[in-house]
């Protein structure tokens, strides 16, 4: 593979290495990076609240147009993610998801996230999904918070989504 690299012609291997380095960075999601930027007039994408005023829970998604969307919370995010198109962005599909660990505020890949649910920590619009970036972190904020189950991305579904917005959507 290496000889036949050195092989082809300098037009070529520029390319080549172009198209390398381009799949590494859409496949490798460590490589990616949140929107820093959140201008004071951006609102959430689900409830049109003022994401600014509560940086501690502010979310985003990159959406394939580019795009960045903001949210109050992992609560409207995930509603967002069930059903783009609802939300003005049809025919766009997430790339990126980025939530706030809670202790440390650092930002992390949703994807990845560990959410406590039914604490007695609230968001901005009340019941919230609490991220973390590690299982135990999770867990022990589940114990000292009353929360009833600790849950991954993938574990959350509209229904739960709908149970904990029902009667606090403001659009």
């Amino acid at each position: 593979m290496i000889n036949l690299f050195f092989k082809i012609g300098p037009i070529r291997k520029s390319v080549l290495l172009v198209c390398l380095v381009s799949c590494l960075l859409m496949a490798n999601p460590l490589l990616a990076q949140p929107s820093k930027e959140i201008s004071p007039q951006e609102r959430c994408s689900v409830c049109g609240m003022f994401v600014a005023k509560y940086p501690d829970w502010i979310t985003q998604v990159r959406l394939s147009n580019g795009t960045v969307k903001f949210f109050d919370g992992v609560k409207d995010l995930m509603a967002f993610s069930f059903n783009p198109a609802s939300f003005g962005a049809s025919g766009q599909t997430i790339q990126e998801i980025w939530v706030k660990d809670y202790y440390t505020l650092a930002w992390l890949d949703g994807r990845s996230a560990w959410y406590v649910i039914g604490s007695n920590v609230y968001g901005p619009m009340g019941h919230e999904f609490i991220p973390f970036s590690s299982a135990a972190a999770a867990e022990n904020f589940r114990k000292d918070h009353n929360g009833t189950k600790v849950v991954r991305f993938d574990e959350i579904t509209e229904p739960l989504v709908q149970s904990m917005r029902h009667g606090q959507k403001m659009r």
